[in-house]
């Protein structure tokens, strides 16, 4: 996976399509959330673009004029990293990287480094490196290609559709032995749950970053961690908390979610998703005044 947090922030552009039934409001509001994510990820945003198209371009996600004015942007600007607002296909990936030069990397791809660097839980790891394997798999191709240039031609010619496959079933492997991993944690988080049922158990659900770990931490006396960031925690914590001299409730702080998240990271916030089908109660983002 390509690592965005460094001691030194990287500067980068972020772009986005309003194509289709995507309005171009809804299109920007989107492209705002992924500079936040970028910000997370240790990246300064220099400049978005945005452009309007019937439908998303098979070659480049963007058209060929947005992809040159990208390039003279980051030549200028003196920009390493690209950020695209969406998933791109591998042949997306390399057609921009070899026109722009840049590092090129789509909303899973930001996510995931954002999971990766945030995870501190052995499950909230287990469940990250998951969904890094599910998106490496299909990329395996364009970094072997990477790599067969570096090195160059002799000793690189051949065999290397035989080591993408041997990388495909080892990476197949471990996707199957982490899901095996992760049915016993939620076995043991089962048994758990049972533990606690002499007590009403609620949940803070609602968008990353709109203060959930702050209420917690003024309801419980405690001292989660609190960042202004999205994502800034991904495990799910429960603390004890007294209402009354009689009342005692488990309020658990969720992992807050995005307005445009890939499906197929929606296994990451599977702890989320449990706990609020097994609380009693479930404080949604309506509470957010209350925490200010």
């Amino acid at each position: 996976m390509i690592e965005l947090t460094k001691d030194k922030r990287e500067r980068a552009i972020a772009v986005g399509v309003a194509a289709g039934h995507t309005r171009k409001v809804q299109a920007e509001e989107y492209l705002d959330e992924l500079v936040l994510l970028a910000d997370t990820a240790g990246a300064d945003i220099v400049h978005k673009i945005l452009q309007s198209k019937d439908r998303i371009d098979p070659t480049y996600y963007i058209g060929k004029g947005k992809v040159e004015e990208i390039t003279q942007r980051a030549e200028e600007d003196d920009i390493s990293l690209i950020i695209f607002d969406d998933d791109l296909s591998p042949a997306q990936v390399r057609n921009l990287e070899k026109t722009i030069n840049r590092k090129i990397v789509d909303r899973s791809g930001l996510i995931l480094d954002i999971f990766a660097s945030r995870a501190r839980t052995n499950e909230a790891r287990t469940q990250v490196e998951l969904a890094q394997l599910q998106y490496m798999l299909p990329r395996l191709t364009r970094m072997w290609t990477h790599f067969s240039k570096q090195l160059g031609g002799i000793g690189t010619r051949g065999p290397g559709e035989t080591q993408i496959e041997t990388d495909r079933r080892m990476i197949r492997e471990r996707i199957s032995h982490l899901k095996e991993r992760l049915e016993k944690i939620a076995t043991q988080r089962s048994t758990q749950r049972k533990g606690r049922k002499e007590y009403h158990n609620v949940s803070l659900v609602g968008y990353t970053n709109v203060g959930k770990s702050t209420l917690l931490n003024t309801l419980s006396n405690s001292n989660v961690f609190v960042e202004n960031r999205l994502f800034a925690t991904l495990d799910a914590t429960t603390r004890l908390v007294d209402l009354d001299a009689s009342t005692k409730v488990l309020v658990t702080d969720t992992v807050g979610f995005i307005r445009k998240l890939p499906h197929h990271l929606i296994a990451s916030f599977k702890s989320t998703l449990e706990e609020c089908c097994t609380s009693s109660i479930s404080l949604t983002r309506k509470w957010r005044n209350i925490s200010k």
